[in-house]
């Protein structure tokens, strides 16, 4: 399929046109062209960005472990991984499905825009609101079998944060990435490229911050034995009303039947993240590790969660759900196809890996900086963690290549589907080596390297 973009500018003095700039802009390949270096300026800032919120939410993350309600409530600590992963579970993917429609021309129409507004924001409230209350359930199951039983006012202090933490992070991370979508469509930015770092950048700070907040409020006051899970039933009585809202779009109609399995699988895999953290950050051998788990694990969901956003509008753009397009047309592509071949979601797939080393090495910097964490970042240090970062982002490219074909051949969106799945993948490497880094290191200053 050839494609011919006209781009015409007329020039008026008045009422009289002084003249005209025409540019023509063609493609064979059946895409328009985006070079490297295009991908690459418009990612660039957005990805640093979120980084450097990524740091400040490890900060955070390194001075709260200290607070009481966290020594108490350890279950907190399993909380993490899943509470912040909502971004990639619900902003990420309301990121991803707005770019899409926004490319393909579906928020043109100003009543379409508010419709399809609303009916997203009513759909990721009650996403957050039912994954926030599962995710408080799976972290009481897991803390039971790891020490033996949870306190039953412990249990309302934990659901009641988680719920309402979900709730109000996702209300305000939502609204924030439909001004930055409908933003970037007008001033000629790629909403993939922007937005879903934009989310990353602000939703690991925030979700931390009002985690600590409202968990360690709520645990001052746990003696009012009402009050925690009061707070639990208000935020769930709510969902009837969001469920009404969100029904009002076809599309969003059929994420609310059928959209939930990504959403409450990828909690669950975020979860077992979040009790290898919970194991391991009150261990002598990986103090400071609770300032680097938001940092690598935020990266690594940031950078797929473009490139799924990318390849799902390709294939919205170019084929209908179910057929693969020629560009695309192996259903299981090895390494070399998603890294090497010539096509755009490869080239973009370059483009992020590549960025890994030289953002980590700015991040690493700036928590030094900011004498956040208790380990010193040593040259074998960095090393380790460098190549955890880089095994957790190449595995996650690949796998979202595979995902991506497999959802889209099934007749799935992929915007509904792949993220919550790629993002919690990326929480659990990402807690994973870098457990194994700081085990590794442990290990060669035992050893006197």
């Amino acid at each position: 399929m050839v494609v011919t973009q006209l781009e015409l500018e007329l020039c008026y003095q008045g009422q009289k046109l002084r003249g005209f700039t025409c540019k023509l802009t063609r493609s064979a390949h059946g895409f328009l062209p985006e070079s490297s270096c295009l991908i690459a300026t418009q990612v660039l800032l957005p990805y640093l960005v979120a980084g450097l919120g990524m740091v400040a939410a490890g900060i955070v993350m390194d001075v709260v472990q200290h607070w009481e309600v966290f020594k108490v409530i350890t279950e907190i600590f399993i909380l993490v991984p899943a509470l912040v992963g909502l971004k990639g579970n619900l902003e990420m993917t309301l990121a991803s499905r707005l770019s899409t429609a926004a490319n393909t021309g579906q928020m043109d129409d100003p009543d379409k825009q508010w419709i399809m507004v609303c009916s997203n924001l009513a759909l990721i409230q009650v996403q957050a609101t039912v994954v926030g209350f599962l995710a408080a359930v799976a972290a009481v199951v897991l803390g039971a079998f790891s020490r033996g039983g949870v306190e039953l006012d412990q249990v309302a202090v934990l659901c009641a944060s988680s719920v309402t933490t979900a709730f109000v992070a996702a209300l305000s991370l939502g609204l924030v990435m439909i001004g930055v979508i409908i933003g970037s469509r007008k001033v000629g930015i790629n909403p993939d490229n922007v937005a879903t770092p934009i989310a990353a950048s602000l939703g690991d700070l925030i979700t931390l911050s009002l985690l600590a907040g409202v968990s360690s409020t709520l645990f001052e006051y746990r003696d009012t034995w009402y009050l925690s899970p009061l707070v639990c039933l208000f935020f769930l009585i709510l969902i009837p009303v969001w469920v009404v809202i969100a029904r009002r779009s076809a599309q969003i109609r059929e994420v609310l039947r059928s959209g939930w399995q990504p959403v409450i699988v990828a909690m669950s895999i975020s979860s077992v993240g979040g009790l290898i953290l919970d194991r391991t950050v009150s261990d002598p051998n990986f103090e400071g590790m609770a300032v680097f788990t938001p940092v690598i694990n935020g990266v690594g969901g940031n950078l797929v969660a473009i490139q799924a956003s990318r390849i799902s509008t390709f294939l919205h753009f170019w084929s209908v759900p179910g057929v693969l397009p020629y560009k695309m047309r192996q259903h299981w592509p090895n390494p070399c196809v998603t890294f090497f071949s010539s096509g755009v979601n490869s080239k973009s797939a370059r483009v992020l890996f590549l960025l890994v080393v030289p953002g980590h090495l700015a991040f690493l910097s700036a928590i030094s900086l900011l004498q956040g964490g208790h380990t010193a970042i040593t040259v074998a240090f960095t090393c380790c963690y460098l190549t955890a970062a880089l095994l957790q982002v190449g595995i996650l490219l690949y796998v979202a290549d595979l995902i991506v074909r497999f959802m889209w051949r099934r007749g799935l969106d992929p915007d509904n589907f792949s993220i919550p799945y790629l993002t919690a993948l990326g929480d659990l490497l990402g807690t994973g080596f870098l457990a194994l880094c700081f085990h590794l290191v442990s290990m060669m200053a035992g050893l006197g390297l």
